[in-house]
């Protein structure tokens, strides 16, 4: 889950990480107050999840509380790469001198993580990393013993840091990883940590990612999070692997490589068939049940979008008579509300039997296919109609 950066603004200020006052507003009147309660400059920045704010319009300056309020009202409603701007963070002015870069993140290709480091901060980082890739410090990071004084102070020398900030900034290094490890982060960035014309150091922008599978660990569930479409708000509760795309033909598949080939195999047939595209991605799991598949269809036969479904099912730990019992289920619970086409793949284990259950059944909107190409032709086929 990424944080808002007024998330990470806050949680850094609980780990003692230097930040600037800030507040929340959802007004441009909650705006003119908290500008009011900060005093002086303030930059007003949507509170999206996505890059490039400040060339979208998304952050500006305000010298005063009543231009903090025509700035809010000017940046809230601001559709940004798609995510439209709810709420803004009235930050705290700085007399910024220099821009640094910071970050510890898992490093999953070698099992550990990773300090990337930079004194040329406030710009994209990955930009950097091409363009200028010896001005930017990876320094792998021991999961046992992580980033205590020393080790900060080392990242702080290959950055390139002059020897007169060292300290300062390794002892926000040492912060830093402290929120990263106990809040079970995948990632903590900070960019820019800035030297201000005060000499001190400050996180100026953070972002954070924490790890999902943490949260047994965690009191989260009054942080703010954003809005699931209803659809993968629903196969969230079902526990179901669902990302909901922009096609016709809804895909369910057991194993995330399976799927992933199914979506592409139903996009090469859709270009045959009046460009009709991939609905949805929904792995039901390599160990799948009836029921699960039951759920999986209940959340893809819902969708408007769709207007026919394919499931391509190798059968594995779950065998194709399981399968096919839970479609058969599945069609059964939803009645009337079943009214589009399926179109039904299976192979592997018990596959003559998967099949016989469903040739049986005998729906009307059931199609088996023999072949998964042949199955995604006929799925983008009847998606076009």
């Amino acid at each position: 889950m990424d944080l808002f950066e007024y998330q990470a603004r806050d949680l850094f200020e609980a780990y003692g990480v230097p930040v600037l006052a800030g507040r929340i507003a959802d007004t441009p009147e909650e705006a003119e107050q908290a500008a009011k309660e900060i005093g002086g400059t303030v930059v007003i920045k949507a509170q999206v999840k996505t890059g490039g704010r400040g060339k979208a319009g998304g952050v500006k300056l305000a010298h005063n509380p009543q231009e903090a309020r025509e700035r809010a009202e000017e940046i809230l409603g601001l559709d940004i790469k798609g995510h439209v701007v709810k709420r803004v963070m009235i930050a705290q002015g700085a007399q910024i001198d220099k821009e640094f870069y910071f970050s510890v993140l898992l490093d999953r290709s070698n099992r550990t993580f990773l300090s990337l480091c930079s004194v040329e901060g406030g710009v994209e980082i990955e930009q950097l990393a091409v363009e200028r890739p010896d001005a930017l410090a990876k320094v792998p990071i021991s999961a046992v013993s992580g980033i205590d004084k020393a080790k900060a102070l080392e990242i702080a020398k290959q950055a390139g840091f002059p020897a007169e900030l060292q300290d300062k900034v390794s002892d926000v290094f040492v912060k830093l990883y402290e929120v990263f490890t106990k809040e079970d982060a995948t990632l903590v960035e900070v960019n820019p940590l800035v030297l201000t014309a005060d000499s001190d150091i400050i996180a100026l922008d953070g972002k954070v990612s924490l790890d999902d599978n943490a949260e047994f660990r965690h009191e989260r569930e009054e942080m703010e999070r954003d809005q699931l479409d209803p659809l993968e708000a629903k196969a969230q509760a079902l526990d179901l692997n669902y990302v909901k795309l922009d096609g016709e033909v809804g895909i369910i598949g057991n194993g995330a490589g399976l799927v992933m080939s199914t979506l592409d195999v139903v996009a090469y047939a859709g270009e045959r068939h009046g460009s009709v595209k991939p609905a949805n991605f929904l792995d039901i799991g390599g160990g799948a049940s009836a029921e699960v598949m039951a759920a999986g269809l209940d959340v893809i036969l819902n969708d408007p979008q769709v207007k026919s479904v394919f499931v391509n099912v190798f059968g594995g730990i779950t065998a194709c008579d399981a399968v096919a019992n839970g479609i058969v289920g599945a069609l059964n619970t939803l009645g009337d509300k079943a009214s589009k086409p399926l179109v039904v793949r299976l192979d592997g284990n018990n596959v003559d039997q998967g099949r016989a259950i469903l040739a049986d059944y005998a729906h009307p909107l059931v199609t088996l296919a023999e072949t998964m190409d042949g199955g995604a032709d006929e799925a983008a086929k009847l998606a076009n109609r």
